[in-house]
């Protein structure tokens, strides 16, 4: 589920990154610090706008030299993309801020219909879309300002230039980060000329494909002010967190050294959200249980992270532990029920598209099946697309381009 979508094609963007103009040219513009971002206010309202940042500029050409996807249709446009600071709650509902980018295509005003991008996995607060110039999440959000769209994409909690830790597969924070970006993406581009429609189309990779559906519902029900959800496509999702994915990361549906990284990450978040253990040794062997939960508080590499992990589960966790992923009874049980229910309490209005890959040993495509039968159960019509024999980056790969294609007939 790692968030930049394609580590291994680092080096490739590198050349075409979507930085090509210097944050020096902007020298009124102040930029803020962590801490800065940090300042909250009791009475501030979810969604308001704290700083805007131009961070990136592309002509058209150099958005199709830097787009490394096969078939992704040519950009129409030049886009210009900014680093938003804004105002959500936390998982407890207490004010916070959170950032994330806004992409706009150049020369466009007027009513332009927005689409927010949910990225995947991603432990490093470097390594976010407002932050890092190579970012693929910077990437595919500016495809779709180069379709004629508004490209939306928050960072979450904790990631990029938010305070505190990131709350991951957190249901209600990456619902509310996500919605109130929107309001304050709605502030930002009025200032711009240009007026969100009210139809908002969703899509997201890995941890981004759930948050999407959750996200979508939130949409569907009115919680996310004036939008609506126009379109729902999700990529590689673990949608199906009790039945299909968990099961996989002890199975060996899931790479096992991968499915340490992704348990890790679960379990020491949701130790905060949730309550696991009071102590890390009651769930982690040693050495682990002293260097785990430092590894996981943003500032280190995801390379840095899986060197310092085992090669597998069994490795990690105690055995009583370990039965407990396996076996989940009454708090985690009960956590892990309500986290799934993104698939079955509510009906979309629009036609769902669900994209998976027969390879993939990131996210098993049993999840997209899972949310598929819970989804149709109420009345839903859903599409499950298997991009074939490919792995969790490849389904990404084959799967955006087609995504870009289908929403750019918004434009």
């Amino acid at each position: 589920m790692t968030s930049r979508l394609m580590k291994t094609v680092v080096a490739t963007l590198a050349g075409a990154a979507l930085l090509t103009v210097p944050l020096s040219a902007y020298a009124s513009v102040t930029q803020p610090t962590l801490s800065e971002a940090a300042v909250t206010g009791v009475h501030a309202l979810r969604g308001a706008l704290v700083s805007a940042v131009p961070i990136a500029t592309l002509t058209a050409a150099q958005l199709d030299a830097a787009a490394d996807f096969p078939d992704t249709p040519p950009a129409r446009y030049g886009v210009t993309a900014y680093r938003l600071i804004y105002r959500t709650v936390d998982h407890n509902g207490r004010p916070t801020t959170a950032s994330g980018i806004v992409v706009l295509p150049d020369g466009r005003r007027g009513a332009l219909t927005a689409v927010e991008y949910l990225h995947g996995t991603n432990a490093t607060k470097a390594y976010a879309a407002s932050v890092d110039d190579t970012s693929t999440d910077r990437l595919v959000t500016a495809l779709f300002a180069g379709a004629g769209l508004v490209g939306v994409a928050p960072d979450y909690l904790g990631l990029g230039l938010g305070p505190g830790v990131h709350p991951y597969i957190d249901t209600k924070t990456e619902t509310t980060a996500s919605a109130d970006m929107l309001l304050a993406a709605r502030t930002f581009a009025a200032r711009h000329g240009v007026a969100l429609k009210r139809d908002v189309l969703v899509t997201g990779f890995s941890q981004g494909g759930r948050a999407s559906i959750a996200l979508g519902r939130a949409l569907s029900r009115g919680e996310a002010g004036p939008f609506r959800l126009g379109a729902l496509q999700a990529v590689a999702g673990p949608y199906d967190l009790l039945g299909s994915e968990l099961p996989a990361t002890f199975d060996g549906g899931v790479a096992p050294a991968t499915a340490a990284f992704y348990l890790a990450y679960f379990v020491t978040a949701w130790n905060r959200t949730v309550g696991l253990y009071d102590d890390p040794r009651e769930a982690f062997q040693a050495p682990y249980a002293k260097t785990l939960e430092g590894l996981f508080d943003g500032s280190h590499p995801d390379e840095e992270i899986a060197a310092a992990l085992p090669d597998s589960p069994d490795k990690l966790f105690t055995p009583e532990f370990a039965q407990r992923l396996q076996h989940p009874t009454g708090r985690l049980l009960r956590a892990l029920q309500a986290a799934d229910q993104i698939c079955h309490d509510w009906t979309p209005r629009v036609p769902v598209h669900l994209y998976s890959g027969t390879k993939d040993t990131d996210v098993v495509a049993a999840n997209a099946d899972a949310c598929a039968t819970g989804l149709r159960a109420r009345g839903a019509q859903v599409t499950v697309h298997s991009m074939g024999a490919v792995d969790h980056f490849g389904t990404a790969f084959a799967a955006y381009p087609q995504i870009v294609r289908a929403f750019s007939h918004w434009a």
